[in-house]
């Protein structure tokens, strides 16, 4: 199956920025990936996306929705541009998008971020699924769907921990027994004011700004959100504080968004995969 795209969009740079955890770069350029509790394998063409996916009906909508084709891009450019570094970004990796992912399995990915590196996110992320997950097949190759908050409830920390989520086991059982028990609704998080959003989400044990910020970005419709990890604090620090004392996190996130504006968080996921890229 086909999808046509007539903007900015690159495949790669996308899956691999370090915002989603469960896409695989399969030997021949494809990738495969869970959307929508279905196995789908993409390859992008000049002309947009060519997939195969386990059923019949295809899945323009839910991609389209997932790269977030939906935005405006040339005009969030335009805007986020006016800063040279981020516009040096743009021209070093056109097409990178920012991703709106299925929340729960966002949240949990996060969780996991915890003082840890992509690698192991994307360990952990497929232990779960492969552990509790539902079997899904496509031209013989077998995945499985990401777990639901009450199969991760349910199994409980120690299943957890020796799948190697390590001191991350208890966050996730406890904000899947949120999400059971109505304390969490993700899907009203999308309605909320991005401030009320992310307090919310810190109300969870073991939730951060930092990871309530990611959380919020990449699936709860915040484009405001201005994640500071390792590579971001690190952006910031060199190209717009040199030679000052490195600012709290709490005071570069205030800083950020008042200076990128309302799409700070396509601004951050730029200068992230920018300087991350430098390493």
């Amino acid at each position: 199956m086909h999808l046509s795209i007539d903007q900015p969009f690159d495949l790669a740079e996308s899956l691999e920025s370090g915002q989603a955890h469960r896409w695989r770069r399969l030997g021949d350029g494809r990738y495969s990936g869970v959307l929508g509790g279905r196995l789908l394998h993409l390859h992008q063409s000049p002309a947009g996306l060519e997939y195969q996916i386990t059923g019949d009906s295809s899945v323009d909508d839910p991609l389209r929705a997932y790269f977030r084709l939906d935005d405006d891009i040339e005009a969030i450019y335009r805007e986020i541009c006016r800063d040279r570094r981020v516009a040096a970004m743009v021209a070093q990796y056109p097409g990178l998008r920012i991703l709106r992912q299925e929340p729960w399995e966002c949240t949990v990915a996060f969780i996991c971020s915890a003082t840890s590196n992509i690698p192991r996110i994307h360990q952990n992320m497929e232990a779960m699924a492969d552990s509790l997950g539902e079997p899904l097949e496509l031209n013989g190759e077998v995945r499985r769907t990401f777990p639901s908050a009450e199969r991760l409830a349910s199994a409980g920390e120690g299943f957890l921990r020796e799948l190697g989520l390590g001191f991350r086991a208890p966050y996730v059982v406890a904000a899947a027994e949120r999400v059971c028990r109505g304390e969490l609704d993700l899907d009203e998080l999308i309605r909320l004011p991005y401030p009320e959003t992310k307090g919310r989400l810190m109300d969870c044990y073991g939730i951060g700004a930092k990871i309530a910020d990611c959380i919020a970005v990449f699936s709860l419709e915040k484009l405001e959100a201005f994640p500071v990890d390792v590579w971001v604090r690190r952006a910031l620090a060199e190209w717009y504080f040199p030679m000052q004392k490195k600012p709290p996190d709490r005071a570069m996130v205030e800083w950020a968004q008042a200076y990128f504006g309302r799409y700070a968080g396509y601004s951050q996921q730029y200068l992230f995969h920018g300087r991350r890229m430098q390493k």
